[in-house]
């Protein structure tokens, strides 16, 4: 396909339109659109919460009749389907557009392609794949749980310049700066959950809440305790919306218990993330400790790294960040893609993915 640079133009404003419900969407897919005519938008919408107007609707509304004979540039495939709300592509048949460009074919089943075909079938033109990296990038977690079954995993780790995440005492308490520290509450503030173990509850005693950056939908907190160790007074009970996988049945005040025992007698972690992928979970954000940082990384669970280092040296008698079986050849290493790199106040930050 011969694109355009109005094309870009409008494609690329519509993913801008799509981001602002980065933190919103949850289960739904961010998703944006602009309606251009004689090379004039005369509409544009982005979905902003589940069950509300999804964003071709926001914007044939504010078209009205200068609808008929658009183009749509929308940053995924048209709903072919009934949800809470009708389907996207009826909307814009009837509204009579001439041209729908989709930067990415919807990986929902219930979508899956029909989406563009019914669009097709009315005398509509039809096109894909503009921007359609990016496209995918901005709901990675929705393709993951629509592909995988399971949400995409980032795993979160604020380290000192020489990989240690507290002191052997397990103070951490703060190894990075407040930058630092506000930019990881914009990541969990998009994340559907947010994931830590029995040990960070213990050493931290963490709320895990949304609380440095605006955010109107705090995410599910999850945790890793095989033996229901949890302490009745720990913070993360605090408020409700609390969700603990465990190896055995039981109750805490406060949460849902979910029993996913592994042959092991721990968590299945596995098994985990497909219950979470069941529940519509996107993207879950871990910010634990060595070993269950260790564990997701053993067992090839971790999407993606978000690593946080601070300008310090605490000795190797602190803490690592992952709890990691020994190696005695480089072969064995786990190789990693830097996706993106940057200065955030006096630290760094790398966000990596598994290669």
């Amino acid at each position: 396909m011969n694109w355009t640079a109005a094309d870009h133009e409008f494609m690329a404003r519509a993913l801008q339109l799509a981001a602002r419900g980065l933190n919103t969407t949850t289960p739904n897919p961010r998703v944006g659109c602009v309606l251009v005519r004689n090379g004039a938008v005369v509409g544009e919408g982005w979905h902003e919460r589940a069950g509300e107007a999804h964003a071709e609707v926001h914007a044939l509304r504010i078209a009205g009749d200068a609808a008929r004979g658009a183009t749509a540039y929308v940053t995924l495939e048209p709903c072919s389907h009934h949800g809470r709300t009708p389907p996207c592509a009826d909307a814009l048949i009837d509204a009579g557009v001439g041209r729908v460009v989709a930067a990415l074919r919807d990986p929902n089943p219930l979508v899956a392609g029909e989406g563009l075909a019914r669009l097709q079938l009315a005398g509509i033109e039809v096109a894909s794949g503009l921007l359609e990296n990016e496209a995918r990038e901005l709901n990675i977690g929705f393709v993951s749980r629509m592909t995988r079954g399971r949400p995409w995993l980032r795993l979160k780790v604020a380290a000192s310049i020489d990989g240690k995440t507290a002191l052997n005492n397990g103070q951490s308490q703060w190894i990075t700066c407040p930058e630092a520290r506000c930019d990881a509450h914009a990541w969990r503030a998009r994340s559907c959950a947010i994931l830590t173990g029995i040990g960070t509850i213990r050493d931290d005693d963490p709320s895990l809440t949304v609380r440095d950056v605006p955010c109107e939908r705090q995410p599910l907190r999850v945790v890793v305790d095989s033996r229901l160790e949890t302490p009745p007074t720990a913070k993360v009970l605090t408020g409700g919306n609390v969700l603990v996988f465990a190896a055995m049945a039981g109750t805490l005040p406060g949460a849902e218990v979910v029993a996913l025992p592994n042959a092991d007698g721990k968590v299945d972690l596995a098994a985990m993330l497909a219950e979470l992928g069941r529940r519509g979970l996107n993207e879950v954000l871990t910010e634990a400790g060595t070993k269950l940082n260790g564990s997701l990384l053993k067992e090839a669970l971790v999407d993606e790294l978000l690593i946080y280092q601070a300008p310090l040296l605490l000795g190797d008698a602190a803490r690592g960040m992952f709890g990691l079986p020994e190696l005695t050849a480089l072969a064995g290493a786990t190789r990693l893609e830097v996706m993106d790199r940057r200065v955030v106040g006096a630290d760094f930050r790398i966000r990596a993915r598994p290669a």
